[in-house]
């Protein structure tokens, strides 16, 4: 029954609103310019009836405002949360797929079966069994001695086989080392880039051995995907996206003294080369601080918010080095058109991560010989393998023969622990257990006062600890004891 009794309160309240809102139309239409103190009295009798009547509803509708209040809350936090969607999105659509793995075809498939039943139960590495199929494919008089060739491939492999306890170590270092003596000092030309220098021969040596932050001259092989490797427009578009452009390269800036003006006459034709507009070249200068820009016919104007000479002089100096496109560290770009890869582009200087970020850039084949960047951006198995590819290189370059297992170990030894180490005494020889290996090694005098200090024990068991002592090494011909009796003539 309450129900129903408030039901029509809330009608009436609704009636006479309305008549009181008309009342007071009227009076204001009345007197549209004066607002007399009689027409305030009015208004104000006729809120105070309405409120008297209505006192129950305006609570109601107090609390119907709160609910609306709510979902206006989670509207903002669901507006705020739909560009971090779009911005996954963005990163999803960049992914490069990887290139398709294409199937053998069947006279390859044929000769791998044979070269397995030929085997049996013994192995020989996959490289190896695919270079004797590529060299024999098509070659029937080849084909018929297939057995004799695996065969004789496996006595060769099963001589390189390293002996028991064998100092594979020492072996590797004196390997490396002592070929290291014969290279020359010399910075070369990259291959095919007259440009660009490359360091080469014994430092580039050393700062592979010694694990260097920066290569002491950085470079980048930049190769293509899909149509920009075949379109020299495309190509030069990726390059401009790449090579750092700064603003005294395409642009004269004058300094006006007088009026403490700058002026920067931007050369159109590089600037259409580089696909920048000068609006863009606006908006990076006014990112200066107490600085304001404005483009009167093909000048940019450059005001200071606080004119002072020390302060021009100051603000010349930094819109020369103002970068304007491009990515930090890569000073110098080349394209070349390569017969079998397409336009390839050749960097002097090296950021590998936001090279790879570049869209039309083929992820999977671009190298840089910055070992750390690979370490960081791919991580430490792809570092080990260009340890192992830069050493070879280097030392091939010259003419000298390392074998390749030998460079292995030395990349196994440095990166063993998931970080990029140096063989030296910050790096892998600093954490030797021997005392008197370390002391041979660098800093002699130091390591042993510190041994000392803490107390050390030296057990003998490498090479070096052993020849310092002056006794034989328990290693190679040294680990074997024979006893032989004499018998009697």
């Amino acid at each position: 029954m309450a129900a129903k009794k408030k039901a029509p309160a809330k009608k009436t309240d609704k009636t006479k609103e309305k008549k009181t809102t008309k009342k007071v139309e009227k009076l204001v239409k009345k007197s549209p310019v004066k607002k007399t103190t009689d027409t305030k009295k009015q208004i104000k009798k006729e809120k105070t009836k309405t409120t008297k009547t209505s006192k129950k509803p305006e609570k109601k509708s107090v609390k119907k405002k709160t609910t609306k209040e709510k979902p206006e809350k989670i509207t903002k936090k669901a507006k705020k949360k739909k560009p971090t969607k779009k911005v996954e999105e963005v990163i999803i659509t960049k992914i490069v797929p990887p290139p398709e793995k294409k199937e053998d075809p069947e006279d390859i498939k044929k000769l791998r079966k044979e070269i397995i039943k030929i085997l049996k139960e013994r192995f020989l590495p996959a490289s190896i069994v695919d270079q004797i199929i590529y060299k024999i494919r098509g070659k029937k008089n080849l084909e018929s001695k297939l057995k004799d060739i695996v065969e004789r491939a496996l006595v060769q492999y099963e001589k390189n086989f390293i002996d028991p306890s064998e100092a594979c170590g020492i072996v590797g270092a004196q390997s490396i080392g002592e070929p290291g003596t014969q290279m020359t000092m010399r910075t070369f030309h990259y291959a095919g880039v007259a440009e660009i220098n490359v360091t080469l021969g014994l430092p580039r040596l050393i700062e592979i051995v010694d694990a260097r932050s920066i290569p002491s001259t950085p470079m980048m092989n930049i190769y293509l995907r899909d149509e920009y490797k075949l379109n020299s427009d495309l190509a030069k578009e990726v390059a401009n996206q790449i090579e750092i452009t700064r603003l005294n390269t395409i642009a004269d800036i004058e300094a006006d003294l007088t009026n403490l003006i700058i002026k920067i006459k931007p050369n159109m034709k590089t600037i259409k080369d580089k696909n920048i507009s000068i609006e863009e070249l606006e908006q990076d200068i006014k990112k200066i601080r107490g600085i304001d820009a404005k483009i009167e016919k093909d000048i940019i104007n450059v005001s200071l918010d606080e004119p002072s000479y020390k302060k021009l002089l100051d603000v010349n100096e930094t819109l020369k080095d103002l970068k304007v496109k491009g990515i930090d560290g890569i000073r110098r770009i080349i394209i070349r058109k390569e017969p079998t890869e397409g336009y390839v582009i050749y960097s002097e200087g090296s950021n590998l991560e936001k090279v790879l970020e570049i869209e039309g850039v083929d992820p999977y084949r671009t190298t840089t010989n910055d070992i750390q960047a690979v370490g960081r951006v791919l991580g430490i198995e792809a570092a080990r393998n260009m340890i192992i590819q830069e050493a070879y290189n280097t030392l091939s370059e010259q003419g000298l023969n390392v074998d390749l297992r030998h460079i292995m170990m030395v990349a196994d030894v440095m990166t063993t622990d998931g970080s990029i180490r140096a063989i030296g005494r910050h790096g892998v020889s600093a954490e030797k257990e021997s005392v008197l290996s370390r002391a041979a090694f660098e800093i002699t005098v130091a390591h042993l006062l510190q041994a000392a200090r803490r107390g050390e024990v030296d057990k003998l068991g490498g090479v070096a600890e052993n020849i310092i002592v002056g006794q034989p090494v328990n290693l190679g011909t040294g680990a074997v004891q024979l006893v032989m009796k004499r018998g009697k003539k």
